[in-house]
């Protein structure tokens, strides 16, 4: 087998956009015209900036190679330029041709990604879900509110589920590293205990930060959490400290997770060595890919700790997300984004069961990608797929974050 073509999908989900403001999916053709999907999970430069990124690393690392090879394209890509350290915008490229690689490889062999990877330890993988405004609740208040959050909340433990992700702690700023206001510790507190009595233990509660606080806020505000057990306290303190992190987790009694906004195992490495969490949160789609993926929670698994897989982007890089999760001893969580289209763009091939994902039995990633839908709705937003407000923290009025949900 040999690469022979790409073609990039840059979607932008209707709003409110769950998900982020457009996703990016590449598709790779063999020379013998075996098709595979992936998706790069991009949020630093813009989407056409992006595709030339992703058409780059394909033409220079990928074109003419066989897919197998991927750990030979991966060196390639991770050592362009006279780099060889972490770059988030090429290793995002890469990660997004790394899994349509995957995908093609198990079309090629007729066996889902999971069995080329080694095997199914999982028959079945957690899922998790961020609380969202239920169809009564106004969507603006929604954000700030502990009595809609535990009522959303109860409505997702009746389905199922038994992990929940908040996060009300706000500002969503470029200014991290701040101390949080006393109002946004006081709602944090309100959140989680009016969720804990609505669930009592048949959920867990996952609760995010988007490292916005230096050490001592951040362990404020943890500690102030304690009582009500979350399971982690996601991102306390900005990603590129992991000393500053690691001393929030010696302080508070909650797990530490990070690991959405880090690349290749390198990155993942330094966490660990420093005690910085304990559980670990790659986003496939940026952090190497589906091989680097098991590398990383192969070094988690070493460290006693555990992974639970981001997704803040599209359907394709979930369905990764459980291929890999389906082959870890160490697996904890996968996060999932229920929407129609995430199901539609796939179509409706992988689903969650009463809050579990059952190992998906098709062949590569056992998708079925929906092109056309892809081209009814390319990307006509000029905003990146996150973007954080310059604003400062709010010490008078409080802050809120809309979770993640940009229009």
């Amino acid at each position: 087998m040999r690469l022979a073509a790409l073609e990039i999908f840059t979607v932008a989900p209707p709003d409110p956009g769950m998900g982020g403001r457009y996703w990016i999916f590449p598709r790779l053709t063999t020379a013998c015209g075996i098709v595979g999907y992936g998706e790069c999970y991009a949020s630093t430069v813009g989407p056409v900036a992006m595709r030339a990124v992703i058409e780059d690393v394909f033409a220079r690392y990928f074109e003419g190679e066989n897919p197998e090879n991927v750990e030979r394209m991966f060196r390639r890509t991770y050592s362009s330029g006279f780099t060889q350290r972490p770059d988030p915008t090429v290793m995002g490229a890469f990660s997004g041709l790394e899994i349509a690689c995957w995908d093609i490889l198990g079309k090629a062999r007729d066996r889902p990604v999971w069995a080329l990877m080694g095997g199914r330890m999982n028959e079945r993988v957690r899922a998790y879900t961020y609380l969202y405004p239920l169809a009564h609740h106004d969507s603006a208040d929604f954000w700030i509110s502990p009595e809609m959050a535990a009522e959303a909340a109860a409505a997702k433990v009746e389905e199922g589920w038994t992990a929940l992700k908040f996060d009300p702690a706000g500002p969503y700023t470029m200014r991290g590293g701040q101390m949080p206001a006393m109002s946004d510790v006081t709602r944090s507190v309100a959140f989680c205990k009016a969720i804990r009595e609505a669930v009592g233990d048949r959920a867990d509660l996952l609760f995010g930060t988007h490292g916005q606080f230096t050490p001592g806020g951040a362990i404020r505000l943890g500690q102030a959490l304690e009582p009500y057990s979350p399971l982690w306290f996601e991102e306390p303190t900005p990603p590129d400290n992991h000393a500053a992190m690691a001393e929030v987790a010696r302080a508070v009694r909650i797990p530490v997770a990070t690991g959405e906004r880090l690349t290749t195992k390198a990155e993942f490495t330094q966490v660990l060595r420093a005690g910085a969490a304990t559980i670990l949160q790659p986003a496939l789609g940026r952090a190497g890919g589906l091989w680097e993926g098991k590398k990383i929670a192969t070094l988690a698994e070493g460290f006693g700790a555990q992974i639970a897989p981001h997704l803040y982007a599209g359907p394709v890089e979930w369905a990764a997300n459980i291929h890999l999760g389906v082959t870890c001893p160490n697996l904890l969580l996968v996060e999932t984004i229920e929407t129609e289209f995430h199901a539609a763009l796939i179509g409706a091939t992988i689903k969650v069961e009463e809050g579990f994902i059952a190992a998906p039995s098709g062949p590569g990633l056992g998708i079925a990608f929906n092109e056309d839908l892809a081209r009814a709705h390319p990307c006509d937003r000029a905003g990146l797929h996150l973007e954080m407000q310059d604003d400062p923290c709010d010490w008078q009025n409080g802050n809120a974050f809309a979770g993640g949900s940009p229009e």
